[in-house]
């Protein structure tokens, strides 16, 4: 099909947006920024029921059509189910933010083991291509956006004891931009944010015993919240990023530039 021409403005008014891990942290603020914004409808999907509903609430008190579905993406018959409800609910996708992620235990390298590898890829790119997979041809009949979650660290690992992590985060960048080749002729737009030192709960739940000397090494000199990591994914979503594919936007307060 001949990709749609660039439009101008937002143009979520008609839209219907997934989030997944979109309970908590940059999830659930990219569910709310994306109903704030003028979207038709947020689907939040996650592992925790009570997370998901408290996150669909908010996102109807934003003005948006909402459903709450309690899913493990690591399943691809979950995907499927996730998938389906949103076609059944709403006949459409047209943008989706793949957030969903784990990050293991601090440990060397030879100290992990083959569970907790599992674990890690299972959830931050098996579910990420079960996703895509089931989003792409959801879009296919008229085009949509696709935004993944990667990180700084998939980029360049700072941080000991958590090469799994910083593994998969670099696979996701890689499928990101291989899928954004492959589906851009098609009107699909794929790209990826890349949050560094963002206060959520996997980050406080890293092992980081002074977060105030972790914020005193970037050169904004603070730590980064979820709601400015929600803001770039908006941003993906929009019309006014027409013309970007296959990127990977970095909101690291300047982690990377360093």
């Amino acid at each position: 099909m001949e990709p749609p021409p660039p439009k101008t403005g937002q143009g979520f008014q008609t839209r219907v947006a997934l989030v997944t891990g979109g309970g908590t942290g940059i999830g659930r603020a990219s569910a709310i920024a994306l109903a704030e914004a003028g979207a038709a409808a947020v689907i939040v999907a996650g592992r925790r029921a009570d997370a998901v509903d408290e996150a669909a609430a908010r996102v109807r008190a934003a003005g948006a059509e909402s459903l709450a579905v309690t899913a493990d993406l690591t399943r691809p018959e979950e995907v499927e189910r996730v998938i389906g409800a949103v076609l059944d609910r709403f006949g459409r996708l047209d943008i989706a933010f793949n957030n969903a992620g784990y990050q293991e235990p601090r440990k060397n390298l030879a100290d992990q083991d083959d569970a907790t590898y599992d674990r890690v890829f299972d959830t931050n790119v098996r579910a990420v291509f079960h996703c895509m997979r089931l989003e792409i041809q959801a879009m296919l009949p008229r085009g949509g956006v696709i935004i993944n979650n990667a990180s700084v660290s998939g980029t360049r690992n700072a941080n000991t004891g958590l090469g799994l992590y910083s593994a998969s985060k670099a696979a996701v960048i890689s499928l990101t931009r291989s899928a954004a080749m492959e589906y851009a002729p098609q009107g699909i737009r794929i790209n990826a944010v890349s949050p560094g030192r963002v206060v959520t709960d996997m980050m406080l739940r890293s092992g980081i015993a002074d977060m105030s000397q972790v914020a005193a090494g970037l050169p904004l000199r603070r730590m980064g919240q979820p709601a400015e990591v929600a803001s770039a994914v908006v941003w993906l979503a929009s019309d006014a990023s027409s013309f970007v594919v296959g990127h990977v936007l970095s909101t690291d307060g300047g982690f990377l530039a360093q």
